[in-house]
C-alpha cells in the first residue's frame, strides 16, 4: 500500500488487529451511522439508510408475492394488554421501556412502547376476524422497536433499531407451520442470493426460541472473524396466543375455532451482516443489490478537454441500467478512489484523456481491485457481468471462510480446546437437555446457533453426558 493511500485509510484499524475497532471504525467513516444524543440509539444516514432501503425493497416485493400485505400497528401497547400472555411478557420484560406520562398528567395505564407487535397484531385480529373466509390473514409491518439493551453496538444491537415483523394467522396448523418455513426461506434467498451472505437454516432449541413460540427457525450467518449472527427468524405460535387474546373464528363446521399464528423479522442488523462479512481493512465491500451506487464514475484530469462531458455522458448511459453516482468534486482522484472504495461501490469507472483518444475506459473491481480496459461500446455487457462476477466472488470468500471455521467433534474435552483456540462453529451431537445445553455455555462458551434441517449423525452419545444423542447443533460464539 501506498503512503498517500495508507494516509488515506489510517483512521480505519486493521480487520485483524481489531476486529470491534475496526468495525466501529466502518460504520463511522463509510457514513453510515452517527451516534445520538439519546444514549444507545443510532441515527441511520443517508448511505447507511440506502443500503437498508434496498433491503426493504427486494424484501416486499417478495412479501407480496406470497400474497403479505403491509399495515401499520400503534408504537404503544398498554400494559394489560401485554400481560395476557405470560410467556412473551416474561421474556421481554427487561428490555421494555415505558411511558409513564402523557403531558404533564400520569396514566391510568403504563404504555410500553413496542419491542415487538404481537400483542398488538392479536388485539386487532380479535376485531377484524369472523369466518374461515376471512383467512389466511398475512400481513407485515415496517417500523422501529424499542428494546433497552445494556450494551450496544451499531446495527448489531441498539435501543431502538429498524425491522419488518410479518404476523399471519392461518385456519389450520399445517397451514401455519408452511407459513412459518416458507418465510424462513425467503431469508435466505435473501442472505445467499443478493446479500451473498451463506446461511445455516434449522430451528433453535426451546432454551433459544422467541418467547412464547411453540418453535423458532432461524438463518445463521457466519462473520469475518467466525462469530455467529442470527440474521432472522420465523416463530411458530400454534394458537397460544390466539387463545390468550380470544381471537376466534367461525370454523366450516359453524364452531368456534383458534386460528394459528406466526411471526417473523428481519432488522438493520443485516447491514451489520454484510459490513462484518465482506468487508476489508480499505471498509465496506458492498453486493451490488443492495449497494446505494453500484458504480461510480471518476474523471481524471477532469479539466482536460472533452473529460467532464464524457464523463457526465457514461453516468446517463448507465443510470439506465444500474445505480451511477459522479464524483466531479474538486477532490484529487486518488482521494475519491479510497473514498469510494471505504464506501463499498462494487465498481468504479475511471475516464481520462488517454482513454477518451482510444474510445475506452478503466473499470476496478472493489473485491479484488482488478483492473479492465474496456470499450465504451460494450458498457452495457460488461459492467452487469462485472457486477455479477463480483457477488459470485464474495459469496465464495464468505462460504470459504465458513468451511474453514467449521469443525466436527465427538468429544467434550476437544469440544472445549477448539472453541479455546479457534473461532467458528463447531458441530456436535446433542441429547436434547437444557442442562447439557448451559455446559456448552459455561464450560466452553459457546451457544446453540441452530439444529439444522440437514442433519448428520456425527456419533450415538450427546460428548456431555454421554447419553443417547437426538440431534447434531451447530455451536459457536455469537453477536
Amino acid at each position: 500500500m501506498s503512503e498517500q493511500k495508507k494516509k488515506l485509510v489510517e483512521a480505519i484499524t486493521p480487520i485483524n488487529e481489531d476486529f470491534t475497532q475496526w468495525y466501529t471504525d466502518v460504520c463511522l467513516k463509510a457514513e453510515l451511522v452517527d451516534y445520538s444524543s439519546v444514549k444507545g440509539c443510532m441515527i441511520l444516514r443517508p448511505y447507511g439508510y440506502a443500503i437498508w432501503e434496498n433491503i426493504q425493497h427486494i424484501l416486499d416485493g417478495m412479501f407480496k408475492a406470497t400474497g403479505h400485505e403491509n399495515v401499520a400497528m400503534p408504537m404503544f401497547i398498554p400494559e394489560s394488554l401485554l400481560q395476557k400472555e405470560k410467556d412473551h411478557v416474561e421474556g421481554f420484560a427487561p428490555e421494555v421501556a415505558w411511558v409513564t406520562h402523557g403531558g404533564l398528567e400520569e396514566l391510568e395505564e403504563r404504555l410500553c412502547v413496542r419491542p415487538t407487535s404481537e400483542t398488538l397484531f392479536c388485539d386487532h385480529f380479535a376485531h377484524v376476524l369472523h369466518s374461515w373466509r376471512d383467512l389466511p390473514m398475512k400481513y407485515n409491518q415496517w417500523c422501529s422497536v424499542v428494546r433497552w439493551e445494556k450494551t450496544t453496538r451499531p446495527f448489531l444491537r441498539s435501543r431502538e433499531f429498524w425491522w419488518q415483523e410479518g404476523h399471519t394467522i392461518h385456519e389450520t396448523a399445517e397451514e401455519a407451520i408452511a407459513e412459518t418455513r416458507q418465510q424462513l426461506e425467503t431469508y435466505a434467498e435473501l442472505c445467499e442470493k443478493h446479500l451473498m451472505i451463506p446461511v445455516v437454516k434449522g430451528q433453535k432449541t426451546d432454551k433459544e426460541k422467541f418467547a412464547g413460540a411453540e418453535a423458532t427457525y432461524t438463518v445463521e450467518a457466519m462473520m469475518h472473524d467466525g462469530k455467529a449472527l442470527q440474521s432472522g427468524t420465523s416463530h411458530y405460535f400454534g394458537d397460544g396466543f390466539s387463545r390468550a387474546f380470544g381471537v376466534q373464528f367461525a370454523g366450516r363446521d359453524n364452531q368456534l375455532q383458534y386460528p394459528y399464528q406466526t411471526s417473523w423479522g428481519v432488522s438493520t442488523r443485516l447491514v451489520g451482516a454484510i459490513i462484518m462479512t465482506h468487508g476489508d481493512d480499505e471498509g465496506l465491500v458492498l453486493p451490488p443489490d443492495v449497494a446505494p451506487y453500484q458504480v461510480v464514475v471518476v474523471p481524471v484530469a477532469a479539466h482536460k478537454p472533452g473529460v467532464a462531458e464524457k464523463a457526465a455522458e457514461l453516468t446517463a448511459r448507465i443510470g439506465r441500467f444500474a445505480r451511477v453516482k459522479l464524483d466531479d468534486s474538486d477532490n484529487s482522484p486518488g482521494w475519491k478512489f479510497s473514498q469510494w472504495e471505504m464506501k463499498g461501490v462494487p465498481l468504479r469507472l475511471e475516464v481520462g484523456p488517454r482513454d477518451l483518444e482510444k474510445n475506452q475506459c478503466v473499470l476496478v473491481r472493489r473485491d479484488t481491485r482488478e483492473k479492465a480496459f474496456v470499450s465504451l461500446d460494450e458498457l452495457e455487457t460488461v459492467i452487469p457481468q462485472m457486477l455479477a462476477d463480483l457477488a459470485a466472488s464474495i459469496y465464495q470468500k464468505a462460504l470459504d471462510n465458513r468451511e474453514a471455521r467449521t469443525c466436527a467433534a465427538t468429544d467434550f474435552e476437544e469440544i472445549k480446546k477448539l472453541a479455546a483456540e479457534k473461532s467458528g462453529y463447531i458441530k456436535a451431537m446433542w441429547c436434547g437437555d437444557l442442562a447439557c445445553e448451559e455446559k456448552m455455555k459455561e464450560e466452553a462458551g459457546l451457544s446453540s446457533r441452530c439444529i439444522p434441517f440437514v442433519q448428520e449423525h456425527l456419533s450415538d452419545v450427546c460428548p456431555c453426558c454421554g447419553r443417547p444423542a437426538k440431534q447434531m447443533v451447530y455451536w459457536g460464539k455469537a453477536y
